[in-house]
């Protein structure tokens, strides 16, 4: 099979078609015929030696798929050769052919595409967890969302909107901020000519969100704990500007605050299955009555990974950008 291979750590350059065997699906995997693969930050610090796979994962980058499942492994009862699913991986999707385990597959969504559904597993997986399990965002609560025109921030912004929640986003420019708008942020914020803690105060009467969603880190963690209220909670997935922070307790005291995070690759299968579960109980029904939809911003050919990333990491898309096989859009 064709896969996308990362010659060294390096630049998207670095990303090469190589030749590789056909996986095999052990106990409790099934084989996928690779429709369509997202793209995500991860793929990138994973490119750039940043990111090691977990032990025992593919070496090919790729953590979410959508196709056709074409073989089982033993101990698979719940899907059947001929059964399209999206899925999330460790590693791997970044081919023609992938390898998932089967409490990680969905069944592609109706009305969904394979290119849509591939975008959903990386960052609905995630959101669900950290937004709704661990922060427990309620109905009639306030989510602010960083980086709103991200994959991640788009699925975040849908879906507290959904869910009942008052979202406020914050992107860098107004093209971006008008998006965010459409998908249901009640407000948006130009991070680079706003100041987003003062924002916050004016949206809320000055009485805070109460669940942060922030894959900045750096100097955004204090300033997020000033937009907080009372019993507020601050969900941690990223840092983008740095995993070192300075901070103030007393406001944790103060304002009884939480601060909370995850990371999803590590995860166990039965971590994984759980939220695949959760999700199709409560997020593939707003999915297929056109409540959420997933945002994409630009389809690559597999061979093209690399122009892909470099969209990626110019960040000037808005939603998912997603590698196709011939004859998906």
């Amino acid at each position: 099979m064709t896969a996308i291979e990362i010659a060294r750590p390096g630049g998207p350059e670095v990303l090469r078609p190589a030749r590789r065997p056909r996986p095999r699906p052990g106990p409790g995997e099934v084989l996928i015929a690779v429709e369509a693969a997202g793209v995500n930050r991860p793929d990138v610090l994973q490119r750039q030696g940043h990111y090691a796979p977990p032990p025992g994962a593919s070496d090919i980058p790729g953590l979410e798929v959508a196709g056709v499942i074409v073989e089982v492994g033993a101990e698979v009862a719940a899907w059947s050769a001929g059964d399209r699913v999206c899925a999330l991986l460790a590693g791997g999707g970044y081919a023609e052919l992938a390898v998932a385990p089967a409490p990680q597959c969905l069944p592609i969504p109706h009305g969904l595409s394979a290119v849509e559904a591939a975008a959903l597993p990386e960052t609905f997986f995630t959101v669900w967890s950290n937004v709704f399990e661990r922060a427990r965002l309620q109905p009639g609560e306030t989510l602010l969302v960083h980086g709103g025109s991200s994959g991640i921030g788009t699925a975040a912004i849908a879906l507290g909107h959904a869910m009942g929640a008052r979202v406020i986003a914050t992107a860098g420019s107004a093209e971006k901020c008008a998006a965010c708008q459409r998908l249901g942020a009640d407000v948006a914020v130009n991070y680079r000519t706003q100041d987003f803690v003062a924002a916050v105060r004016e949206a809320t009467g000055g009485r805070g969100v109460d669940v942060v969603l922030d894959m900045v880190g750096g100097d955004y963690t204090p300033r997020n704990v000033e937009c907080l209220a009372l019993e507020g909670r601050l969900a941690q997935i990223a840092f983008l500007r740095g995993p070192q922070v300075q901070l103030d307790l007393r406001p944790f005291l103060q304002k009884r605050l939480t601060l909370t995070g995850s990371s999803l690759r590590p995860r166990s299968v039965q971590e994984k299955g759980a939220l695949a579960r959760a999700l199709r109980e409560h997020v593939w029904p707003l999915i297929e009555d056109g409540r959420v939809r997933p945002v994409i911003h630009a389809t690559f050919p597999l061979e093209q990974a690399a122009d892909a990333h470099r969209l990626m990491e110019s960040s000037a898309h808005i939603g998912k950008i997603v590698l196709a096989a011939p004859g998906q859009h």
